[in-house]
């Protein structure tokens, strides 16, 4: 179990199919960063166990869990009060699509240990997307929207686009947690994500967390990546 602070500046995504890539760059990465997110490609590869091998592979970084929980109240409430009991992190989300009652159920059963926060808009979704999915507001819009809800079911913050950091940190207040993804390095591909961001130029905008995964690990030496990163900052 992960007891460790939820301050770190970057959460290195590892998203991978090889659980011993996995660990080696939790090892390496994580007293870099401080911080290791773990996603649906990774949770559903290796489940509880998996997670549980990252964590012992360095267990001072802080974990973010991004498994972006959608379903009724009580079925979102009751995987909540699983995972926090299992692996304590430092961050763990649901999608505030799913409605203020599901968000108020969350955060019933998360521990105090855990901040909890919500997806608002993904971040491979442009205008043109909404509007297919069936959305009114445009982009910005939406995010303001969702967030506003997010922080009025309880939540501690939202993952949100770097796109609308500026937005949300001045309608939601300079405690409401920004966890940002979408964050590619000058010069870095932009992969699926649409709407992306320097690392800089998030940090100057008011985030309070970056998310970033393949432009430090797949760098030849992922932790020299991730020291760069935090230099330039």
């Amino acid at each position: 179990m992960n007891t460790c602070t939820s301050s770190p500046l970057i959460f290195c995504a590892i998203d991978t199919n090889d659980l011993d890539r996995a660990v080696h760059l939790a090892a390496s990465i994580g007293p870099v960063t401080g911080g290791l997110k773990l996603g649906l490609q990774f949770v559903h590869s290796f489940g509880p166990s998996g997670i549980e091998a990252v964590q012992n592979a360095c267990p001072q970084a802080a974990l973010f869990l991004d498994l972006k929980f959608h379903d009724i109240p009580n079925t979102v409430a009751g995987a909540v009060q699983a995972v926090c009991a299992r692996f304590a992190p430092a961050y763990l989300n649901v999608h505030a699509a799913g409605g203020q009652a599901m968000m108020e159920a969350a955060k019933a059963a998360c521990s105090e240990n855990t901040k909890l926060l919500a997806v608002t808009i993904l971040t491979s979704l442009n205008a043109e997307a909404l509007q297919k999915i069936g959305y009114g507001n445009d982009v910005a819009q939406q995010v303001q929207k969702m967030a506003l809800l997010t922080r009025e079911s309880g939540l501690d913050g939202v993952v949100c686009s770097s796109h609308e950091i500026e937005l949300l940190r001045s309608v939601c207040g300079p405690d409401f947690t920004l966890m940002v993804p979408g964050i590619r390095p000058e010069g870095a591909d932009k992969g699926d994500q649409k709407r992306v961001m320097t690392p800089l130029q998030a940090v100057q905008a008011g985030a309070t967390h970056l998310v970033i995964g393949r432009p430090i690990t797949g760098h030849p030496d992922p932790a020299r990546a991730a020291q760069d990163i935090l230099d330039q900052l």
